[in-house]
């Protein structure tokens, strides 16, 4: 089995903090990779100043250069929207590999806001990355009402693959604070860089 973890997200655009986060999961948690799944369209965000899906590729392909990261658009293969949707697809499809939920404090403010958000903690354990000062504001989300009783000790972290589920681990790091709220504020046609050029999945391997 092939420890893998999954960072999806909009990457609208990709940035250095996606790079940290996911470069200090593979690290913590003995990953053999990390696959960032680009969303092909978030239900909780606005579609309103979302670039296309093969931009916002582009940018996690280039962000992710030289380093055991693997962006994926294989949520518009799957036709999955939600979170859930798409990890019994991964499962199907990638049986050889052990997958890990990898969220920042933010996302596990709103994960009771996610479709069937309990079902999927019944699927994959959960990595949350903290900041350091956050691990209270984590633990006080509305989800952990019910996670709570889940939660790992943070120093079991690389024995993952032997939790039984549902599982929670929180990790504190130091991720990046670039946002890209404000690199789009920066640079509003950044997307125009990546238009250009045919994609190839790093996982599907498919083109477009």
């Amino acid at each position: 089995m092939t420890p893998t973890g999954l960072l999806g997200g909009s990457f609208n655009p990709a940035h250095r903090g996606h790079r940290a986060i996911s470069l200090f999961a593979l690290d913590r948690f003995a990953l053999a990779e990390v696959w960032w799944l680009v969303s092909p369209g978030n239900p909780l965000k606005p579609v309103k100043g979302m670039a296309p899906l093969s931009a916002r590729l582009g940018s996690a392909q280039a962000v992710a250069r030289r380093a055991r990261i693997r962006p994926t658009a294989i949520e518009r293969e799957f036709g999955t929207r939600y979170t859930v949707d798409t990890l019994r697809a991964l499962k199907r499809r990638y049986p050889k590999r052990r997958f890990l939920w990898l969220m920042g404090a933010d996302n596990l403010a709103q994960f009771h806001q996610w479709r069937d958000w309990r079902r999927i903690a019944q699927i994959v354990p959960i990595a949350v990355i903290a900041r350091p000062g956050y691990d209270r504001q984590a633990r006080r989300a509305p989800a952990m009402a019910w996670l709570r009783r889940f939660v790992r000790p943070a120093v079991q972290a690389r024995n993952w693959t032997n939790w039984s589920l549902p599982a929670l681990v929180i990790i504190a790091s130091r991720p990046d604070p670039t946002s890209a709220t404000a690199l789009r504020a920066l640079e509003p046609s950044w997307s125009d860089t990546y238009l250009t050029t045919c994609r190839r999945d790093a996982v599907s391997h498919r083109s477009f």
